[in-house]
């Protein structure tokens, strides 16, 4: 699982919880101030409602005086108010009275006279001068029917002679609970795809500068030329200099290991054949034959600097991460110029360079290196091609790439050798028992390829010859 994922599913985690105990609170917390809000109202309406009723109470005609006809006339108004969102028609207010003794005098619903009430919460209390309150379920199963009672105490000269209680149904005040819990989950839901949407920006944010670190360390696992990236975060940058200390530490020791072992090898030939002739030379012979050995001696000098020589060109171009001076070149010029700088070697051996194919095309690199790589693979193709033979040298853009095609016609490249025909010092013989070359030209250009960010492949030829291409791409970034 990935390190992105684990934080998400965290922090989905965590909110989850987080919401599901907020809402939980809310909805505990929310019913609660409610009533409370809808008793306070009842506490004022009831004691409001107890002074008209005391003089009707004293006197007997409580059920049929003034104040029964105007809370009748009051049941039947049509109210029509919109409280919010919810509509609210009429009235559903409730109101019994009861006398001193607890029986039921008056009854808003009609259905109650008569009653004794003695025993209930809201009329118990107040009787005895307390404050009285109750809520009751008509049916005990269903919590929807359950009604909230306020009372107050109706007086006559400081003597409780009554109870006036006003109730409310709960489905009153139910709608107005949905509605606000309904708000509150809309707005927690939209909270929820902000907080995610913020939350995968700052994961991304966040694991941006691990995952270049990742394809840093991948690139330097495949033997790419890649610099170590700049990141803001001090400990991951930290880290990336350490990373890119420890590559540098690694592969200068690999680098003098191996450069020692193929050069200590290398140098064995030649140096054993100028000790032999050397040693040779002390004793009598002819001068012809002293001659062939004094030749032998300065061929394989020659040899030993020209290994030198390349293996210094090479180390530097191996120690390079990029580009330095990158400009814009004309390969068609590049090439017709390093074609006629060989004429000499051509003419010698009697070749020709087939050019009708070179395009006008530009690319981006440093002028020096493709100098020295594409005049490698000249070489190469010259020294390969039989007598009386032609080189044909194609080059085209394929996409944003630009592609170096050149052809010899020589006797092709044994299968044994293609895969290790661009190693260092790894070379085959020249036709014609000329001696081998020193094995680094193709290893300079691929190295050239390389800080150019392109491809080279050699293969052979279906119809003979040995075919290579190059590719560039067009722009350096």
């Amino acid at each position: 699982m990935s390190l992105s994922l684990r934080i998400l599913l965290a922090y989905f985690f965590l909110t989850a919880i987080s919401v599901w105990l907020v809402m939980k609170n809310v909805t505990e917390e929310l019913i609660p101030a409610m009533r409370q809000s809808l008793e306070e109202v009842l506490v004022d309406t009831a004691n409001v409602l107890a002074e008209p009723a005391a003089v009707e109470l004293l006197s007997g005609t409580i059920a049929r005086g003034d104040f029964a006809k105007y809370f009748n006339k009051f049941r039947q108004r049509h109210i029509n108010a919109k409280i919010g969102y919810e509509a609210k028609p009429d009235s559903n207010l409730l109101v019994y009275i009861t006398d001193e003794k607890g029986r039921v005098v008056y009854d808003s619903s009609g259905e109650n006279l008569g009653k004794d009430y003695s025993q209930w919460n809201d009329v118990y209390l107040t009787l005895r001068g307390r404050y009285g309150a109750r809520t009751t379920r008509s049916n005990p199963a269903d919590p929807t029917t359950s009604v909230m009672y306020v009372a107050a105490p109706i007086k006559h000269r400081e003597q409780i002679i009554g109870v006036l209680s006003v109730g409310k149904p709960s489905t009153s005040v139910q709608p107005f609970f949905i509605s606000t819990v309904r708000k509150i989950e809309t707005k927690v839901l939209i909270l929820l795809l902000v907080s995610f949407v913020l939350v995968t920006l700052i994961v991304y944010w966040l694991t941006l500068s691990i995952r270049k670190l990742t394809r840093y360390a991948r690139a330097v696992q495949e033997g790419k030329r890649v610099k170590a990236p700049s990141l803001r975060e001090k400990e991951l940058a930290q880290l990336a200099h350490a990373m890119e200390d420890m590559r540098g530490a690694l592969e200068g020791k690999e680098y003098v290991e191996n450069y020692l072992h193929t050069l200590t090898h290398e140098l064995k030939s030649p140096l054993a054949a100028i000790q032999g002739a050397a040693e040779l030379l002390r004793e009598e012979m002819p001068l012809e034959t002293r001659k062939r050995f004094i030749d032998n001696i300065a061929n394989e000098s020659l040899r030993l600097r020209e290994v030198v020589e390349e293996l210094l060109k090479l180390a530097a171009l191996e120690k390079r991460q990029g580009l330095d001076q990158i400009e814009s070149i004309r390969t068609d010029e590049l090439i017709r110029q390093l074609c006629e700088d060989k004429t000499p070697v051509l003419q010698q051996k009697e070749l020709h360079f087939d050019l009708r194919q070179i395009a006008e095309i530009e690319v981006e690199g440093e002028r020096f290196l493709l100098q020295q790589a594409i005049s490698n693979v000249l070489d190469n193709a010259i020294d390969f091609s039989p007598v009386h033979s032609e080189i044909h040298i194609r080059t085209a853009q394929d996409g944003s790439d630009w592609t170096l095609i050149v052809r010899d016609h020589g006797p092709g490249i044994p299968d044994f050798a293609l895969p290790r025909i661009f190693e260092r010092f790894y070379s085959l013989p020249r036709p014609g028992q000329r001696p081998k070359s020193t094995g680094l030209g193709l290893s300079l250009v691929k190295e050239v390829v390389q800080l150019h960010r392109g491809s080279i492949d050699l293969q052979n030829h279906q119809e003979g010859g040995v075919e290579l291409t190059l590719k560039l791409p067009l722009l350096q970034s």
